[in-house]
Formats: C-alpha cells, structure tokens, sequence
C-alpha cells in the first residue's frame, strides 16, 4: 500500500490502490471537488468536421465548440452516437463520431438550436 508521507512533497510515483489521481488535488476523479474546467466557445459557433489523421484512414466527425458542461456534453455525445447508429467517444471536451455524419448531425443539432458551420473542407 502506497501512502503520502507529508502534503508539501510527495514520494508516490505510481499506485493502483487509488485509481487517477488528479494532478489539483491529489483526490480521485469521484471525490474531487474541484470545479471543472468550462471552456466557453469565442464565437458561439459549432464547428463540424471529419477527420482522418491519426486513425489509420478511418473518417470520424468531430462536433468542437459546444458550450457544455461534461455531464451535458456526455448526454448530447450519447443521443448524437444513437441517432447516426455508430460509435463514438467524447476528448477534450470534442465530441467524436464515428464515420462520416455531417449531414446527420448538422441537422440534428440546428435543430437543437445550435449555429453550426462546416469547417475543414
């Protein structure tokens, strides 16, 4: 069992006991209170895009921009990923769809009422 000998420097360099450990406060992600990171979008603009790179070829389409909490955003990701019928993931608060979806989520989320723009060709 690893344990933290004082508060100001800490000797644990890694320990399964715990699970992730945040870097603020040293508490599990379930325990945290610390107030999550909000990023608010500059223009409030949706950007909707597919991309390839570093996926050995295969398309995704990425959502960038929404104004979410995690929790929110976790919500949206699950309701999108079940109206285009595929897989995806949530990374860096981008929602990644499987496949290209443009069409299907553009019209899904104007119709949520979000302002969405194609970006990236």
């Amino acid at each position: 069992m690893a344990k933290k000998t004082s508060k100001t420097h800490s000797d644990l360099v890694y320990s399964t006991e715990f699970g992730t450990l945040r870097s603020e406060c040293n508490k599990q992600a379930k325990q945290c209170s610390c107030s999550p990171k909000q990023s608010i979008p500059k223009d409030g603009i949706i950007r909707l895009m597919r991309e390839t790179k570093g996926r050995k070829g295969k398309g995704v389409s990425l959502i960038n921009g929404l104004p979410l909490d995690p929790v929110a955003l976790k919500k949206l990701a699950k309701a999108l990923k079940k109206k285009c019928g595929s897989g995806g993931s949530i990374k860096n608060e981008v929602i990644e769809i499987q496949g290209d979806h443009r069409d299907v989520l553009e019209q899904e989320l104007v119709r949520l009422g979000y302002k969405v723009k194609r970006a990236g060709g």
